[in-house]
């Protein structure tokens, strides 16, 4: 197809806080002279010691990274103590149920009450500053509640996505040593419930078998489903509320105390706990909310992710809260009751700002324009994107038919480890290209480089590093600060490695495609292929397992699963339907297999290292360009593969 390029609308670029002067401007004096521009802009957020240090960052050696170092704040006094005195009754959250009847407001007063009581509830409880809290729950305002009450007394949240398993919610608890859990007796999701306590009581006891015992469990009443209870150890949230007060003073924070940890994919099979710190991650967070989604007073901004994710901290809780923004928080999918609710949700709330996943657009393309055309969105001003690269197919139906050709596209790449927007359009100051991310956000240098770390100038496609800190940036890997610079920091020296491709064009714009490494993103969650494939060779009757990525209509990339069975067994769909449920079993739903070939040889090298890129234009169907297949131990292995694509793989999920 025959790319487009929009244009920015005058009406837009009129009541934009940035636009193409002011971009130029900001940007040039970010990168130039990254002290005087995020001196300046460290002050949006109040300190109670203000920082006379700005930037204190290296990429070499033992890679440092620190911001605002001598300054003192809290993230939660941001988010809500300072907005009391002129907007203590404008609506904070806006809660919408998976029952589309059921939807509730908590103002900026009530809030303050809400997370204090909470707050007091953990100090009645012994946890301090630093210590770590799990959080496993629902898209309810409880969940924010939880967080915020823990970065108003300083404790270290991890937040673990309520569709993860028990056995991935005890390796996080392990991790990080969390004896505080916080969670729900169930969710609900598409009107289904979801036994997230009974998961916790399962998740405890693997913890404990490997000598992290949690001490109490604060369970919030979703349902009034039945549950397995511990005395002494299990407290219902609304019993302990009742006997706190309303008030609790925030602890004075150093800018580079931890806020919170969230576990994110890597490539070795273990996944890698991103500490974020205080007072830069919360301006980067507040600042790119304002200026990419061009944020105003008395707008109703809508992200559809989960708090489980970053994109929840960053722009559901922490970023819209600190600037005394109206946030809406979605309990439900967006097919239930019908692939209408989110247009429905939209008019209902008069949502201004609405910003979700490729994956939901490109699911709510594939149902038709009649779901959406039903409803009117005439509040809607601004469209965004998140999670993976928008194909410009779904861009374009996103542009016309959802936003009814005025409302701008506003696709945003980032990373959990980057804390905040990287690379995205300014929606008074950027034209848009369908499936490109634009250009970099304030402070953000990118390079394109080959294979060999040579830079590569102009239109390129290379690998995406960048070469110089931001306040948003992720300070380590909790407990294994090695694992940091190895991952990140070892491929190109001197330089952050994204993990992702990317091609820049004539006009400088970055088009993201795709991940380098052996992580997946499937529905805009990253999955390491090596957590796959443990679940599965964790099997009885596996014995060893690859596992790639492959383009999929409507998640973006689909996971496709080579097996090899123990001696003696043959492959059957009755083996696969059991597989796809062990995996979902140890890891989550997201993690289900889309695909399961049977293979009775993989691949390899001489040396025994399995040759992914072999395997994935097989799973790709792209036969022809398979490339050098010399250094294989057995090429005939390739020859069998391809042979047995078409009649074996069978559709699992």
């Amino acid at each position: 197809m025959v790319l487009e390029r929009y244009t920015v609308p005058r009406l837009i670029r009129e009541r934009a806080f940035i636009d193409p002067e002011k971009y130029l401007k900001w940007y040039e004096e970010s990168v130039e002279n990254p002290d005087k521009f995020w001196g300046k802009h460290g002050k949006r957020i109040d300190w109670f010691k203000p920082y006379s240090k700005v930037k204190n960052t290296s990429f070499t050696g033992k890679v440092s990274i620190k911001w605002f170092e001598d300054g003192q704040t809290n993230v939660s006094y941001n988010c809500i103590d300072r907005h009391l005195k002129t907007n203590g009754d404008q609506v904070a959250i806006i809660w919408e149920g998976d029952n589309p009847y059921i939807d509730k407001k908590v103002t900026y007063n009530e809030l303050y009450e809400h997370v204090c009581r909470t707050a007091n509830v953990l100090k009645k409880h012994g946890v301090k500053k630093g210590d770590r809290v799990t959080i496993y729950m629902p898209m309810i305002p409880e969940a924010a509640y939880a967080m915020l009450a823990c970065a108003r007394i300083g404790a270290v949240h991890s937040v673990v996505f309520g569709g993860f398993s028990p056995e991935a919610l005890a390796g996080r608890i392990v991790d990080c040593e969390s004896t505080f859990v916080i969670t729900c007796d169930e969710g609900l999701r598409g009107g289904k419930p979801v036994p997230l306590k009974d998961n916790t009581d399962t998740a405890i006891h693997i913890a404990a078998r490997q000598h992290v015992h949690v001490s109490k469990v604060l369970v919030v009443r979703r349902t009034g489903g039945k549950t397995g209870w511990a005395p002494g150890r299990d407290l219902w949230y609304h019993q302990e509320l009742a006997t706190v007060k309303a008030e609790c003073p925030p602890v004075k924070m150093k800018a580079e105390d931890p806020l919170f940890i969230l576990y994110t994919s890597g490539s070795t099979g273990k996944p890698k706990g991103v500490l974020h710190t205080t007072g830069g991650y919360l301006v980067y967070a507040a600042m790119t909310h304002e200026y990419v989604f061009d944020y105003h007073d008395g707008d109703v901004y809508w992200c559809t992710a989960d708090v489980g994710w970053v994109t929840g901290h960053s722009y559901i809780v922490y970023g819209p809260l600190a600037n005394c923004a109206t946030t809406l928080m979605f309990e439900g999918v967006p097919n239930f009751p019908d692939q209408g609710r989110f247009w429905e949700v939209i008019d209902k709330h008069k949502v201004n700002i609405f910003y979700t996943a490729p994956t939901a657009i490109r699911s709510l393309m594939g149902a038709g324009d009649d779901f959406v055309t039903r409803s009117s969105r005439s509040s809607l001003r601004l469209l965004g994107t998140v999670g993976e690269p928008i194909n410009p197919e779904a861009w374009e139906w996103y542009y016309n038919v959802v936003g009814d050709k005025r409302c701008p596209v506003i696709d945003t790449w980032w990373q959990t480890e980057t804390g905040g927007h990287m690379i995205t359009p300014l929606p008074g100051a950027i034209d848009l290209k369908p499936g490109s991310a634009t250009v970099p956000f304030f402070g953000i240098k990118p390079e394109l480089v080959d294979n060999e770390g040579k830079v590569l100038e102009g239109a390129a496609d290379g690998n995406l590093c960048i070469t110089d800190s931001w306040p948003g940036q992720m300070r380590t890997v909790y407990g294994d600060h090695d694992r940091f610079i190895q991952t990140y920091f070892s491929t190109y020296k001197g330089k952050y490695f994204t993990g992702d491709g990317c091609r820049r064009d004539a006009d400088g714009y970055y088009w993201i495609t795709g991940r380098v490494d052996d992580v997946l993103n499937v529905s805009g969650h990253r999955l390491g292929t090596a957590e796959v494939e443990s679940a599965l060779v964790s099997h009885h009757l596996v014995s060893e397992a690859a596992v790639v990525g492959y383009p999929h209509p409507i998640k973006g990339q689909g996971i496709y699963c080579y097996v090899t069975l123990m001696a003696g067994h043959e492959g059957t769909d009755t083996l696969r339907q059991e597989l796809v449920k062990h995996v979902r079993a140890e890891i989550g739903p997201i993690a289900a297999p889309d695909k399961i070939q049977f293979a009775p040889g993989l691949p390899k090298t001489r040396s025994g290292k399995i040759m992914r890129r072999i395997l994935r234009k097989i799973a790709e169907d792209d036969f022809g360009a398979l490339g050098d297949t010399s250094t294989l131990a057995d090429p005939a292995v390739v020859d069998d593969l391809i042979a047995n694509r078409q009649n074996s793989t069978g559709g699992c999920a």
